[in-house]
């Protein structure tokens, strides 16, 4: 045992520190009761200053301290001692330094806060199966070749790297070499997810029957998610004769083509010398994100850019030549034909609505829909991600758990999005997110790919 295991409960010591935007927090030390708040800065130079402070205490009292932090990361318990060696108390550590304090100085347990809590999400599923051990052969069973018989001599030892979040990475930072905690192990198997390659295009439908529920940008977000962590190749494309302002929300490339310009050269794409660098003439590539970005002519009458089911045939057919992720944002007239052909040529759906009573029946009855018309829809059902956003800051969490709970059943998987003022900006840039909203889409990202 280490001599940090002894450490008495007293003083009681806690930070929290809470992210505000672009990686910029608060921060606040609370000894024994009194707080002492930090100006806002960078979450690392308010993690060091924290445990300057709480060294110095250290220091004063000629032995190691405790001190339990709350990040957004969740929360930690460390020893740190007069020298400034920080290292991370288990359970049972915990255990023993309460019971070698007095009873008086044991610290009532911390109650969580807004700021110490990750994004509500029921994606953990797929992150689960991509971890699940393989179910080993039963030992009564003999091998049935020589080479299963023997054990090999090359082996697959990965070591894991060390934390690079919250306190545990500015240790790691520091010289300290710690693991991560599991809520980073959480968000890197997410990225895991979201990196994959498919053996052939996917295509992803982002639909519900009701306007203004995040359709547009739910395909922005879950087209930078998987561009940023997956590399080149995905595709947001605007189906939408009705005024469609996916092409309003993103960058615009050197020129201002739409689909119109793109469908006269269909038979041209597909031929044997097209190049994929040619789109660059139709398309508007996203330089923060790195995705491209397909656009209507939300200007123009639909009467001038009427479309059919063969229309979204033609495009479909060149995207997955030349793009390997397909995110397709709708319209709301669930009888446009541009609207169904969309969903027969989808791999998978994803159902975004807000907070709203009104939003979450349209997204509900979407999905019973889909299921009661059977064969490739209902597969499309069964396996549909919803995403429920929080578009207003007032909206209680509990109301948007509430409303997230209630597509249990309905569908696969279902993420909530913490309201963000950057999700409604002119132009929707997923760097300038706040971190715990660009986790919560990460989270969605790999609940989508968890069913590719």
């Amino acid at each position: 045992m280490t001599d940090t295991q002894t450490i008495p409960a007293f003083p009681r010591m806690e930070a929290t520190i809470t992210p505000t935007t672009d990686g910029r927090a608060t921060g606040v030390l609370v000894v024994n009761g009194v707080p002492m708040p930090f100006e806002e800065g960078s979450e690392d130079d308010i993690r060091r200053t924290i445990l300057t402070s709480v060294r110095g205490t250290a220091e004063q009292m000629h032995r190691a301290v405790r001190l339990t932090t709350h990040d957004r990361y969740g929360t930690q318990t460390l020893s740190v001692s007069p020298s400034g060696v920080t290292e991370p108390l288990t359970d049972l550590d915990q255990t023993d330094a309460i019971a070698a304090a007095p009873a008086a100085d044991i610290p009532a347990a911390p109650a969580a806060t807004d700021a110490a809590l990750a994004p509500v999400s029921a994606v953990a599923s797929p992150v689960e199966q991509a971890a699940a051990p393989v179910a080993a052969p039963s030992a009564d069973e003999p091998p049935a070749t020589r080479r299963a018989a023997r054990q090999s001599f090359l082996t697959r030892e990965e070591v894991e790297e060390p934390a690079t979040q919250g306190i545990r990475g500015t240790l790691s930072r520091i010289g300290i070499r710690m693991s991560p905690s599991e809520a980073e192990r959480r968000e890197r198997g997410w990225s895991r997810m979201v990196s994959q390659h498919w053996p052939g295009p996917r295509t992803i439908a982002i639909l519900n029957g009701k306007g203004g529920v995040g359709k547009t940008m739910t395909t922005i977000a879950l087209s930078s998610v998987f561009a940023r962590y997956g590399g080149a190749g995905v595709l947001a494309w605007d189906n939408n004769q009705t005024r469609g302002t996916l092409g309003w929300s993103t960058e615009q490339g050197p020129h201002d083509a739409s689909i119109l310009d793109l469908l006269p050269q269909v038979d041209r794409l597909l031929g044997t010398g097209a190049q994929s660098a040619d789109l660059a003439h139709y398309v508007h590539h996203q330089t923060r994100d790195r995705y491209d970005v397909l656009r209507s002519k939300p200007e123009v009458l639909a009467t001038q850019q009427r479309f059919d089911a063969t229309t979204v045939d033609s495009i479909h057919a060149v995207a997955s030549k030349f793009y390997r992720l397909v995110f397709i944002d709708s319209g709301n007239d669930e009888t446009d034909p541009m609207w169904v052909r969309a969903l027969e040529r989808a791999n998978q759906i994803v159902v975004p609505t807000i907070g709203e009573a009104k939003a979450a029946e349209s997204a509900a009855l979407l999905l019973e829909g889909l299921a009661e018309r059977g064969g490739h829809f209902a597969d499309l059902a069964d396996k549909a991600v919803v995403v429920v956003s929080k578009h207003k800051h007032d909206l209680p969490d509990a109301e948007l758990t509430r409303m997230a709970s209630g597509f249990q059943g309905l569908a696969r998987d279902v993420v909530t999005i913490p309201y963000d003022k950057g999700l409604g900006a002119d132009v929707i840039n997923y760097g300038g997110l706040r971190a715990d909203t660009q986790r919560a889409w990460l989270a969605a990202g790999a609940a989508v790919a968890g069913g590719l």
